[in-house]
């Protein structure tokens, strides 16, 4: 689940970014090597990968219709097949967007580089355990926001109360 919401955070994010107004009217034109490089990087580091963390389980969830409606397996399973290419298209829209906006922001000698990093193994292996790792941070960032809500609740009602305020 947390998975899920930190890869649903990523794709937030990165669809705000493509939607910035402000940065529509100031990008310039990224040239196709831009472009090929982003693809690569926006492929290889991952950064796709909630693209299928959003569609498959749609799919997946049509599918599962067919253990309430046992008469209909067969033709849901033909029109999962027949759409499934048409969500692969939507799929490679939005990695197509997310290579425009790396290639707006980096440079294409800057993008090989990052692609040569993911091509390592030390990239692969990030690649691999970022998911873990992130889910980990939004779990830890949870307990320690909650946990640095209080401290700051405390010590404002301590602070407040030397001055002769309380708060509730």
């Amino acid at each position: 689940m947390i998975r899920n919401a930190s890869r649903l955070a990523a794709t937030s994010v990165a669809l705000f970014m493509l939607a910035s107004p402000v940065f529509a009217q100031q990008a310039p034109q990224p040239t196709a090597g831009q472009l090929a490089a982003a693809n690569e990087v926006a492929v290889s580091s991952g950064l796709t990968g909630a693209f299928d963390a959003m569609t498959d389980p749609l799919l997946n969830q049509l599918q599962q219709m067919n253990v309430t409606r046992p008469e209909i397996r067969q033709d849901l399973d033909q029109v999962v097949a027949l759409i499934r290419p048409e969500v692969d298209q939507k799929k490679k829209e939005m990695v197509d967007a997310t290579a425009k906006t790396l290639a707006a922001r980096l440079s294409e000698a800057e993008l090989k580089e990052i692609a040569a990093f993911y091509k390592s193994a030390a990239g692969q292996k990030w690649v691999q355990l970022q998911p873990g790792i992130l889910d980990a941070i939004v779990r830890d960032m949870a307990i320690w926001t909650q946990r640095t809500s209080e401290f700051i609740m405390a010590r404002a009602r301590e602070e407040m109360g030397k001055r002769g305020h309380q708060l509730n």
